[in-house]
């Protein structure tokens, strides 16, 4: 995959002016955003391989993308929180973020 469609992907985004490197390994990928912040996104394959390391570093800003499909399709990285349900505890910023990306996308 990474030889026959991900690195092809990547030269041709690079040709039409999109500033995106790598392939890059998941298990230190996310070191390197969260001590050097030079990286502004990250795509990741797998859902597992991009949400633990998202959670982990920041739960309450992380927006979580499913591209490829026909339509936009955005969610707060965070779970339900039934913990915090109705106790004014719970932070809305990640779904906040999530509606703001999707109408980004959808224009």
């Amino acid at each position: 995959e990474e030889t026959n469609i991900i690195q092809p992907s990547i030269v041709q985004a690079q040709n039409l002016g999109i500033p995106i490197k790598g392939p890059f390994a998941a298990d230190t990928i996310f070191h390197d955003y969260k001590n050097c912040q030079r990286h502004t996104r990250i795509i990741a394959l797998y859902h597992d391989q991009g949400l633990i390391p998202i959670k982990y570093n920041n739960l309450d800003e992380g927006v979580n993308i499913t591209l490829g499909l026909p339509f936009v399709r955005t969610s707060p990285d965070h779970g339900t929180a039934f913990d915090k349900a109705g106790l004014g505890k719970a932070s809305p910023l990640s779904f906040q973020r999530a509606l703001q990306l999707a109408d980004i996308l959808s224009a």
